[in-house]
Order: structure tokens, then sequence, then C-alpha cells
């Protein structure tokens, strides 16, 4: 038997984690790409002349390499570079999935500004003419729009309303209960982290309101730096909302001007086409 050890070199930034193998033995699973750049040691015996790094995650490769490939020398003067290029992903081969990446749903967001004129406004609810899509299977193996039904039950799953001082937190979306009264009062519902409000679909417009401010402080910020994706920017500071029945305690949200995220996260086999966004304001007079 003897120790080797294991460092990643070069890699892009959506391997990971890996498996250690060698001979069809696995010597190491689910190691991070943190813990293998600064290096593992692992024991194997005389006959294991190949090892093989595979990456387990989103990105799937693998690379074999001979034990005898790096000196000691070698090792202490190897640094980690990052690459751009660590995979290729094959995009629409599929019509009937949609924000799906390497095996994995991917949220797909849009953000819509609104600046008001002079005076602040209240925003008191959102409409939006989005048409959700969904496909059937191909028969002829040629698209054609035979294949596409629009739906009306399906739509973005989470939205974030906020300006420079308010936020209304994380909003969980769910369609309106029909003919069920006893179901629908029992929304909004307060959730750790979120608040559950109806939206419903009338006139091909989809609307939502039962939202407010929820900050617990408009001095600290409302954003945290995201780490988990470069395409999510931000990610709600969790620690400033207040996700509880503020039945006497409701702000408006009010400013001259407001953003409102939306965010489609909890499935892969809907195409959603948005056409434009309103909404629903009134003038405050101080």
């Amino acid at each position: 038997m003897k120790t080797i050890i294991v460092k990643l070199t070069k890699a892009g930034p959506t391997t990971g984690p890996f498996d250690i193998i060698s001979n069809g033995e696995t010597l190491a699973s689910n190691i991070s790409r943190k813990k293998l750049i600064e290096g593992i040691s692992l024991l194997v015996t005389d006959t294991q002349k190949l090892i093989t790094i595979k990456s387990v995650g989103k990105c799937k490769l693998e690379k074999t390499f001979p034990l005898d490939s790096f000196t000691i020398v070698d090792y202490a003067s190897s640094k980690f570079t990052q690459t751009t290029t660590a995979c290729m992903w094959r995009h629409l081969t599929n019509i009937r999935i949609y924000n799906d990446f390497y095996g994995t749903i991917e949220p797909y967001i849009l953000e819509y500004p609104f600046s008001f004129k002079y005076q602040d406004e209240i925003i008191q609810s959102i409409q939006d003419y989005t048409k959700v899509y969904t496909y059937l299977p191909l028969t002829t193996h040629i698209f054609t729009d035979n294949t596409r039904i629009e739906t009306n039950q399906y739509y973005f799953n989470k939205a974030v309303l906020y300006n420079a001082q308010q936020s209304t937190g994380l909003l969980e979306l769910v369609p309106k209960p029909i003919n069920n009264l006893l179901q629908y009062n029992s929304y909004p519902k307060y959730n750790n982290s979120s608040k559950t409000i109806t939206f419903t679909k009338s006139d091909n417009f989809y609307q939502f309101n039962t939202f407010w401010a929820l900050q617990k402080n408009s001095q600290v910020p409302l954003f945290l730096s995201s780490c988990q994706s470069l395409s999510i920017d931000k990610e709600i500071n969790q620690e400033n909302m207040n996700y509880t029945n503020l039945s006497f305690k409701k702000v408006t949200m009010r400013a001259k001007d407001l953003k409102v995220r939306l965010i489609f996260d909890n499935r892969n086999d809907m195409h959603l086409v948005s056409q434009f966004f309103l909404n629903s304001s009134q003038i405050s007079y101080k």
C-alpha cells in the first residue's frame, strides 16, 4: 500500500463534486471542488497505476491520469486555474424541456422596473400578459405550432417586489382555488421564509396582489450577494424579513419606483413567453 495525494489543478466553474476511481474501485466519493483544490490523500495498492477524477454534478466529465505523472516538485508548485470551458451543453434538443441544464432545473428570472412621476405611488396589484405553453410529443420530428397548448393554471411560482427601502420578501404564487371558498380563505399562508399568495388569470392577464412591505429595518440591506449561481445576482436577506401575520401593521409598497422580480424554478416542462407587464397603483398624498 502507498499514499498518494490527488489535487485539482484545472477545472471549470460548474464542475464537481468529484469521485476518485482507480481500477474500477471508488477511492473517494462526493469530494467538493474546494477540498480537491486543496488536495486529498488516498491509500492505493501497487497494482493501481491509473486514477480517474470524475465530476458527478451538473457537468459530467472525467479524466484519467497515471499515478507517476507528478513529482513532489510538480505538486508543490502546482496552482489551481479556473477554465471557462468545463463542458459542452446542447440547447433545445427537446422542445418539451426548458430551464433545465445538466439535468437540474435552473431558475428562469425576469425583472420589470417601474418609474413613477413626481409623486410617490402605492402599488395595489400586478398584471402580467404572459403566455404559458406546454408541448406535445413530436410525431413527425418537425416542429409546428400544432404541438403547442396554452395553459391557464401555470405561471411563475415566485415573486419579489422591492424598491430602495422596501421589500415584500419572497412571495410564493399558487393558482386561486376554484369553487372552494374554504381553501381560498386559507390564503395568504405565512411560512418561515416566504409568504404564499394566490394568482388568477382573467382576460389573458395573470394577476396577483395581497402583498405589503415585510422588511424589519429599511436601513439594513434587503438583498445579499448570491454565491450559488452567476445567473442569480442577489438573494433575499431573510434575516431582515418578517413573515408573520401583521394584521394591523401592513405597510404599503410606496415609492417613486418599483422592481418586480418573477421567478420560475419549480418545473421544466413549461415555456413562458412574456408579452408586457402592468401595475395598478394610486398616487400617495401626504
